[in-house]
């Protein structure tokens, strides 16, 4: 936890999702401060035709290397909020040569009692996390 959802379009190879991934976990760790083992990360890719991404009229150009990442996570400062969208984007541009305009990020809170990590238990709720 948090929970990682990616959204790009098809045709990155295995290599490349991995790195895609990884970045977004060493900048998930150094914002968050969490786990190294606490990875929940699924992606998803679509056809060009299925991904739509504009800019709000920001004027933020994008390539088909654009990534939506969608983070469900516990509440978070707004410092680490902005934290994790500046190191991602370094990330993901070292890693993967992805360009910082293609990169758009959501950030969706939940609480400790919207987690259950298997077992049928919430484990914040009863001790276990």
């Amino acid at each position: 936890m948090p929970l990682i959802r990616i959204d790009v379009i098809e045709g990155r190879s295995d290599e490349e999702m991995k790195a895609l991934l990884d970045a977004a976990h060493k900048a998930m760790l150094e914002a968050f401060k969490v786990p190294e083992g606490d990875r929940y990360q699924i992606v998803h890719q679509h056809p060009k035709s299925r991904m739509i991404v504009e800019d709000t009229g920001l004027g933020i150009p994008r390539t088909d290397k654009v990534v939506v990442m969608q983070v469900t996570t516990r509440p978070r400062s707004r410092e680490m909020k902005e934290a994790f969208y500046r190191l991602l984007v370094e990330e993901l541009q070292t890693a993967c040569g992805i360009e910082p305009s293609d990169v758009m990020v959501s950030m969706v809170t939940n609480t400790d009692e919207d987690w259950s990590f298997g077992l049928g238990r919430g484990q914040f709720l009863t001790g276990e996390l």
